[in-house]
Formats: C-alpha cells, sequence, structure tokens
C-alpha cells in the first residue's frame, strides 16, 4: 500500500517537473502584447509594444492583459489536466481490478 502511495507520489513530482519544462504562450492585439507560461501556471514573461502602449495607455493595456494572461493560464491548465490524466491512468492500469472502482474498464 504505502508502495503505491510512495509511486504516486514520485510521479506527481515527474509530471510537475515535466510541466516546468512546457512553454504556453499567448498573444493579444495581433501580437503587440505576448504572455508567456510554464503549464504549471506561472507567468515567466509578458512582452509589450511601446506602439500599443502609447496608443491605448495604462487601461486599454490592463483590460487586454487580463485577457491574454487568462487564456495563457487556460492553455496551461489544459496541459495540466492532460498530464495528470495520462498519469492516473497509467496508476490506474497498473493496480488490476482497483481501476474498475473509478469507472476505467
Amino acid at each position: 500500500m504505502f508502495d503505491k502511495l510512495f509511486e504516486a507520489q514520485q510521479k506527481a513530482q515527474e509530471v510537475k517537473k515535466r510541466l516546468d519544462g512546457i512553454t504556453v504562450s499567448e498573444e493579444a492585439e495581433g501580437g503587440t502584447i505576448k504572455i508567456t507560461a510554464t503549464a504549471n501556471k506561472e507567468i515567466k514573461s509578458i512582452s509589450i509594444s511601446e506602439d500599443f502602449l502609447k496608443e491605448n495607455g495604462a487601461e486599454g493595456l490592463e483590460d487586454v492583459l487580463v485577457v491574454a494572461i487568462n487564456k495563457a493560464l487556460q492553455q496551461a491548465d489544459n496541459i495540466s489536466q492532460s498530464e495528470m490524466a495520462a498519469m492516473t491512468n497509467q496508476m490506474l492500469g497498473g493496480m488490476g481490478g482497483l481501476a474498475n472502482l473509478f469507472g476505467k474498464k
């Protein structure tokens, strides 16, 4: 029992490391604003064109940043969920009949 728990913890750490290495990017306003994040939902960089800033000011920038950041984090979340689902399926597949308890056949 403890072996399976330890194995699950190790797999979860492996997935987290893998997610740290996956980068997602989102662009807004025709590429004038770029957001880069890891699949662990950590924002790594934000790039803003000076032209966009001059034309739209702080208020326009704030509105677009919220949308772009949320889209980048959604991409990261989708990847994270896929990776965790794959790990869970792999773990349940190794438990024989126990996998049926969770609806997997």
